[in-house]
């Protein structure tokens, strides 16, 4: 997992509350098993005109005019600013793994849903909680600038603008996960040593449970 540590990125403003996963990856696209190549298919209902699915050419598609993302001065955004309970719906996974692939590092929102917050620190996106009046203040900025952009700085705990800087709140430990860019695998993997300790040691005491075969009773 990438580390994160100071992005500073353009910002694509979407002005629209309770946007569920099943908008940010529709449920046709949850049938590939992998976790990447989903860019292509984020806010799919939104940015396409006609519908597609895992098997559909994408270059071959109409985009909408009317979605934003699609305006040439949105392309390479990195940071998503949007309005309360982002992510909401379903836990598919793979929503996140569309923004993480289409080069989105970084969500500001009021709000979050659960299990889509969790899964975006495990995937190196970092989701980030402001006050209702700062993210109004944001896309006041956003759509005053054409190509509005911000910095974020995870140690100092700061979003900056050119004028301006907040700060936000997020947990310590998974603060340090996402500047160490490590993701559950390789916490685990970090206290291996004690892990393989403690096998050890419950071998030596309580050998039958590791018997093989049909006498391990």
């Amino acid at each position: 997992m990438d580390a994160f540590t100071t992005h500073r990125g353009r910002v694509f403003p979407l002005d629209r509350s309770n946007v569920d996963t099943d908008a940010i990856l529709p449920k046709q696209y949850l049938k590939s098993i992998s976790k990447f190549g989903y860019a292509d298919w984020l806010f799919d209902d939104w940015r396409y005109l006609d519908p597609g699915d895992v098997e559909t050419d994408t270059p071959s598609r109409r985009k909408n005019p009317q979605f934003a993302l699609n305006e040439p001065r949105y392309q390479g955004a990195s940071i998503l600013l949007a309005g309360d309970n982002f992510g909401c719906g379903s836990s598919r996974e793979h929503a996140v793994w569309a923004l993480r692939d289409f080069g989105f590092r970084a969500i500001i929102a009021p709000g979050f849903a659960d299990i889509f917050f969790s899964n975006c620190f495990k995937n190196g996106l970092l989701p980030l909680s402001l006050p209702a009046a700062t993210i109004a203040e944001l896309f006041g900025l956003a759509a005053a600038e054409a190509e509005f952009e911000l910095e974020i700085d995870l140690a100092a705990q700061l979003v900056r603008s050119a004028t301006r800087e907040w700060h936000f709140d997020i947990d310590p430990a998974r603060k340090h996960h996402l500047l160490e860019g490590l993701d559950d695998i390789a916490v685990t993997l970090a206290s291996v040593d004690t892990i393989r300790g403690f096998e050890a040691q419950l071998q030596a005491r309580e050998p039958w449970l590791f018997r093989a075969g049909p006498d391990r009773a």
